[in-house]
């Protein structure tokens, strides 16, 4: 659709409602779209403009909570906030196909984030990183001043690290952010520093910004699955294979790792935290080797189960960002039980590992297509027009016959109300 313009000077300062009413004006969409647009569910008009720009409305997610989880000794219901078929049940099969075992044992590393200033114009590096390293405490002094509260908290800076890159010098700030996912304190004390390091180092500063390779701040999930729960050697066997293909193939473990993060963001979003750090940080995570591979591990113990641990990093929060201004967010948190972010990387890591062990049974039993086509059949019953009792009648019908699409399902609900 070609508009008159996209150039709408003053838009931003513009209500949601009046920006919304001049881009229906301008793409001639009518009433019907605008009142759609209008309709922001459970959040206020005015909350979702103060998350981000130029609102005109909102996209609404199904929320599913994953049950039979058992935490570190703890029962657990984790919302999931996603659009995939099949993700929140694979968690609770998993979950619950692990239970006799004790469930997932999680751990965490401190919460520290990495904040890098880069240093150019350095006339002799490798000499100018020693000053920079015996500068450590003037370096502190300036950081934790830029926070106070995240002090009196028990964060604040922690260590300092100097990398000679080409021709340039990297520094790196370890910052213990608590329970802030912590972009916005890492952030605030490299634009402090910089300046002091610039001249320390003869140098000029460039970039100043966090790092979401956040691989100073792990959660790390570990569970085991008797024998007898996924279907005897055979089955373990099967998943091992997948599992090793997936370590050995970028191709392979692209996939296998996004099945992971099914399950994590799931999480993430429910709770309001930034899906793209944890992704960004997990994939390069994941090739950290120099080859990309899974960032699951499986293996099988004494007694011929199978066990599979997940370590990524996992830069969440409780603080600050759409987990205090998103109400949905703030509800999610809530079923949670959550008191502090440790806990709540302890719970996404545990669902990524569940999911990962989910996907890798059904690829090696039935198949990803059945599972996963039985749950999707209800959205192409909807895509084909079906209403109300139509939908699960003709999702049934789809699945019985082994072909789930969209023009086999037109056929058999025009054959239903024909009768």
């Amino acid at each position: 659709m070609a508009h008159s313009t996209s150039r709408i000077p003053g838009f931003y300062q513009l209500s949601p409602a009046d920006r919304l009413a001049k881009v229906i004006e301008l793409t001639g969409m009518g009433e019907t779209v605008q009142a759609h647009f209008a309709d922001m569910g459970n959040v206020s008009p005015e909350a979702a403009d103060t998350m981000i720009e130029n609102v005109i409305g909102t996209l609404n997610l199904p929320i599913g909570v994953a049950t039979n989880l058992i935490i570190d000794g703890d029962e657990q219901l984790v919302p999931m906030a996603t659009e995939e078929s099949s993700v929140v049940a694979a968690v609770c099969n998993a979950a619950r196909q692990c239970r006799a075992s004790g469930g997932f044992h999680t751990d965490t590393s401190t919460p520290v984030m990495i904040a890098q200033i880069q240093l150019v114009e350095v006339p002799n590096p490798e000499f100018a990183r020693l000053k920079l390293l015996e500068a450590r405490e003037q370096i502190q002094r300036i950081c934790d001043a830029t926070d106070p509260v995240l002090l009196q908290l028990g964060g604040g800076f922690r260590d300092l690290e100097v990398r000679v890159l080409d021709d340039m010098l990297v520094v790196h700030l370890l910052v213990d952010v608590r329970d802030a996912m912590g972009a916005n304190a890492v952030n605030s004390m490299a634009e402090a520093v910089a300046p002091s390091l610039a001249a320390w180092s003869g140098g000029k500063s460039q970039l100043r910004i966090l790092s979401n390779l956040a691989d100073r701040r792990l959660a790390r999930a570990r569970a085991t699955w008797h024998l007898d729960e996924i279907g005897g050697e055979a089955v373990r066997d099967s998943m091992l294979s997948a599992y090793r293909f997936a370590d050995v193939d970028p191709y392979r473990a692209a996939t296998h790792n996004k099945g992971i993060m099914n399950g994590v963001s799931a999480v993430v979003l429910a709770t309001g935290n930034d899906t793209r750090a944890v992704e960004a940080g997990a994939h390069a995570y994941a090739a950290r080797t120099g080859q990309y591979r899974s960032l699951t591990h499986w293996e099988v113990d004494a007694e011929g189960n199978l066990t599979g641990t997940l370590e990524m990093p996992m830069p969440i929060g409780l603080v600050g960002g759409a987990t205090r201004s998103h109400p949905t967010a703030r509800y999610c948190l809530d079923i949670l039980g959550v008191e502090n972010a440790d806990r709540l990387a302890r719970i996404v890591v545990a669902v990524g590992l569940a999911q990962n062990f989910a996907a890798m049974k059904a690829l090696a039993t039935t198949g990803i297509q059945k599972g996963h086509m039985a749950l999707h059949a209800k959205n192409i019953a909807l895509m084909a027009g079906a209403e109300g009792e139509e939908v699960a009648y003709i999702a049934d019908l789809l699945v019985q016959q082994g072909t789930v699409r969209v023009d086999v399902a037109q056929a058999a609900l025009e054959k239903l109300r024909n009768a």
